[in-house]
């Protein structure tokens, strides 16, 4: 286990997944306060969630797993089964095909899509989205911290407009990708890969940047 503060005070936490599906998965309670949604972080507990992915990260090198699958399901229909504000770590032994296939692919950025900026990263709506209000959180030099807190003001700014919607993120060496659960996979989506975005690239970073963060 793994935790930043002491065992009666602690900040964030990291336990075993007690239902794991590969050799190690890990679960990051954001929080001891029960927050029920990401957006709900304050600016230290975001700062301890890096912490504690950037220790874990280390820790997993060390024992020689090849990367570490960081990600954040939060609502039933994104996968998550707990209420409180949490992420995963899935260890493993291989670079996933989905990291490696897009390694230097990354869209180049376009000012008419960005949604939020902190320093030199920002939070901008994907050109080519799967699903309605798709972002890419990025920057040079990529910072997981300020990633994280644009993921926060993202989320606010989405609940804003659409309510308390399922979305998942994940972290892919230099960028967050977060996708909302705004529209159902189906046959044409699973089984041919296209698929259909009802909202405009534009459409979706213009919605969002009029939306307030809080």
């Amino acid at each position: 286990m793994y935790r930043v503060g002491t065992e009666s005070a602690w900040t964030v936490r990291v336990v075993p997944n007690l239902y794991p599906a590969f050799e190690r998965q890990e679960v990051v309670a954001h929080s001891p306060r029960h927050v029920r949604t990401f957006a709900e972080l304050s600016d230290d507990e975001i700062a301890a969630v890096a912490q504690a992915w950037h220790a874990r990260f280390d820790a997993a090198q060390a024992e020689g797993f090849a990367y570490v699958h960081a990600l954040i399901n939060e609502g039933a229909a994104a996968g998550s089964s707990l209420a409180h504000s949490h992420s995963q770590l899935v260890w493993l032994r291989e670079v996933p095909p989905a990291v490696a296939a897009e390694r230097g692919s990354l869209p180049a950025a376009d000012a008419r899509l960005v949604v939020s900026e902190r320093g030199a990263m920002t939070a901008a709506a994907h050109p080519a989205g799967r699903l309605p209000y798709e972002l890419l959180i990025a920057g040079s030099p990529f910072d997981l911290e300020t990633a994280l807190l644009l993921v926060r003001d993202a989320v606010t700014r989405l609940r804003a407009i659409e309510g308390p919607v399922p979305w998942n993120a994940w972290l892919h060496v230099d960028h967050i990708e977060l996708v909302p659960r705004l529209s159902v996979l189906a046959g044409v989506e699973l089984g041919a890969g296209i698929y259909v975005n009802t909202v405009a690239p534009e459409d979706a970073a213009a919605a969002l940047r009029s939306s307030p963060r809080a």
